[in-house]
């Protein structure tokens, strides 16, 4: 993967991640922050509702759905601010539990209900539960994406 040199007002240069980096660490992020939160959500039998999502109830179309969601949002934070806010693992970290947490209150709070004629922004026990799996999502893809990006 190449990266782009950027001048700085110092004078000084600085390499940016080529979009190229950029995707394949919001993949790559976006696979192993997917993998664990799947774990998560297969132990709490909350595949099947993903699965809904499409038309299904199979634990395993739940897991395939599951994981393109955490691909194309790993891309979208790789690309969108892998040059500027990924530049180091703290950064990653925070950037990425952030991120972690609005889609939660995106997806099963906001879009998922929509989709599935549950009540909007309903959080029980089961919604603070998805926001820790967010929460791990997100860290782990930040820290990831930033191994990717920054090496």
């Amino acid at each position: 993967m190449s990266t782009t040199v950027n001048s700085t007002k110092s004078g000084t240069s600085t390499t940016s991640p080529s979009f190229a980096r950029r995707v394949v660490a919001g993949v790559i992020g976006g696979v192993a922050g997917g993998i664990v939160f799947g774990m998560l959500m297969a132990m709490m039998g909350t595949l099947p509702t993903l699965a809904m999502m499409v038309g299904s109830q199979s634990p395993i179309v739940g897991f395939l759905v599951h994981m393109m969601i955490s691909i194309v949002f790993g891309i979208g934070l790789t690309v969108l601010f892998g040059s500027r806010l990924l530049t180091g693992y703290i950064r990653g970290l925070v950037v990425g539990m952030v991120y972690g947490a609005i889609w939660w209150v995106l997806g099963p709070l906001m879009i998922m209900p929509m989709m599935l004629g549950g009540a909007l922004f309903a959080i029980n026990a089961g919604a603070l539960l998805s926001l820790m799996g967010h929460l791990i999502y997100g860290a782990i893809l930040g820290l990831v994406a930033v191994r990717v990006l920054v090496r």
